[in-house]
């Protein structure tokens, strides 16, 4: 008898990119020819557009054009603010943590969620995001810096 585990499943049918290539052409050229709907219901909170409404094959198929989401701002803990401030100024974690008397490990994990705030992945990603948002300045480079 064989563990639900081990029971062979079907395999997902491989669409061929250029048929994928080929079927969006297509849409943008029917949605190209015609003019946005006016008699399609806006979706949800009124953010949303339906594109095409359509049926093939007896599948109902929505083409809905939605904003991207805006996450307002993110919220830094003082603490994540002094180990951002830090990673932009180009300081390694143990240069970090000795100077806030923490462990590496412990500058590591702010680190992590801070990149779960922002949805990063890297510190130049992070340092990136915050300077894009004005939530860091950058660094002048003709400031003279204090000795």
């Amino acid at each position: 008898m064989r563990s639900p585990a081990l029971v062979p499943i079907e395999r997902p049918q491989v669409i061929p990119l250029p048929s994928i290539q080929e079927s969006v052409r297509s849409i943008l050229g029917i949605l190209a020819t015609h003019d946005h709907s006016p008699d399609l219901p806006p979706c949800g909170s009124g953010s949303e557009e339906v594109l095409m409404d359509t049926e093939v094959d007896g599948y109902r198929y929505l083409l809905v054009r939605m904003p991207l989401p805006d996450h307002g701002p993110v919220r830094l803990s003082p603490r994540e603010q002094e180990i951002v401030r830090m990673v932009a100024k180009g300081h390694p974690n143990k240069v970090i943590a000795d100077v806030l008397s923490i462990s590496s490990w412990t500058v590591c994990t702010h680190l992590r969620r801070i990149f779960a705030k922002l949805g990063v992945g890297s510190r130049a990603a992070m340092v990136a995001q915050l300077l894009q948002m004005g939530a860091i300045a950058p660094e002048n480079p003709n400031k003279p810096r204090r000795k």
